[in-house]
């Protein structure tokens, strides 16, 4: 890792940053070690410290996070079913779209970490020439396999023979190393007047500071940045992008997650209530339906649980 001077200075802005929290653990898959948060006082962008190097980061996802090639288990199966489901639809109208399942268009789209493709199944359904960018190789041949183009270089290196309509960046963005330099490259690959779908962990979510070091959108050390509104817009427009409209989504999913990392995340071990289907999916319900008025009265002020973003290319 690298020493903790050497990361003091903010993604968005390069102003100094301070150390806000300490000792936070990995609450998914029990890696045994402890990171720190800290903050940039001017435009309140927040960073894990210390910052894993590129190689370092590589053999974490290999070793605790890439697709492995899972099928067939009761939680796969599940959420297979629910996903092709039209109960699926139902719950997006009431919880909340931070994947842009609902959205329907045309054009070219290319959702940027893909993993396996279930959500390029549903961006074709809606109308889009959908296509992939994974770097997993194992998770790219299931997604070709189902008859997609996937691309497996690094965003980077990716030259398209066409630019695009439409880039996704669902849940991607905070885990890059360099969350500017990302949009800059989504910027290079659309066309003009393009647009970037962005959702990530609002840092100013109130359940961050219900759960403190539990809070599952933590997720050291693999979200690495970690977004309010205020520093989200700034590096998209230092990008080049227009913001077209931003709002706050809590969906159930990340409330359960985070009562079950504070239930049963413990140091050097796997929390695996979070794959548990009847716990996770009863939680969701009860979350929905009851906790109503706090999540929306929460999104409605700013402090919901993930930022939605769209925003188009400036030319």
């Amino acid at each position: 890792m690298l020493e903790e001077g050497k990361n003091s200075r903010c993604f968005a802005c390069g102003s100094k940053v301070t150390v806000e929290l300490q000792n936070l653990l990995d609450t998914r898959f029990g890696i045994e070690r402890f990171w720190n948060i800290c903050r940039c006082a001017d435009c309140g962008l927040e960073q894990t410290i210390p910052l894993p190097s590129p190689g370092e980061l590589q053999e974490l996802y290999e070793e605790h996070y890439n697709f492995g090639g899972e099928k067939g288990t009761i939680y796969t199966r599940f959420r297979a079913r629910f996903l092709s489901s039209v109960f699926y639809r139902f719950w997006l109208a009431i919880d909340g779209d931070i994947s842009f399942h609902k959205i329907k268009g045309s054009g070219r789209l290319l959702d940027i970490g893909c993993n396996e493709g279930r959500g390029l199944k549903i961006y074709q359904q809606n109308g889009f020439e959908a296509a992939g960018l994974e770097l997993n190789e194992k998770a790219a041949a299931v997604a070709r396999g189902h008859g997609f183009s996937i691309y497996t270089e690094s965003l980077g290196q990716f030259e398209p023979a066409e630019p695009y309509d439409v880039c996704v960046l669902s849940n991607v963005l905070e885990h890059s190393l360099d969350p500017k330099q990302m949009l800059s490259h989504v910027h290079r690959i659309l066309k003009p007047g393009g647009q970037v779908w962005i959702s990530c962990p609002n840092s100013r979510s109130w359940l961050r500071y219900l759960f403190g070091k539990y809070w599952i959108n933590w997720h050291v050390p693999f979200h690495i940045t970690h977004f309010s509104e205020k520093p989200l817009k700034y590096v998209l427009k230092d990008s080049g992008f227009a913001i077209d409209g931003i709002k706050n989504i809590t969906p159930g999913l990340w409330a359960a997650h985070s009562i079950l990392s504070f239930v049963f995340a413990k140091p050097g071990r796997v929390n695996r209530s979070l794959r548990s289907p009847l716990l996770v999916a009863s939680l969701m319900l009860v979350i929905r339906s009851i906790f109503f008025p706090i999540l929306w009265l929460a999104n409605l002020t700013g402090h919901g649980d993930c930022l939605v973003v769209e925003a188009s290319s400036k030319a």
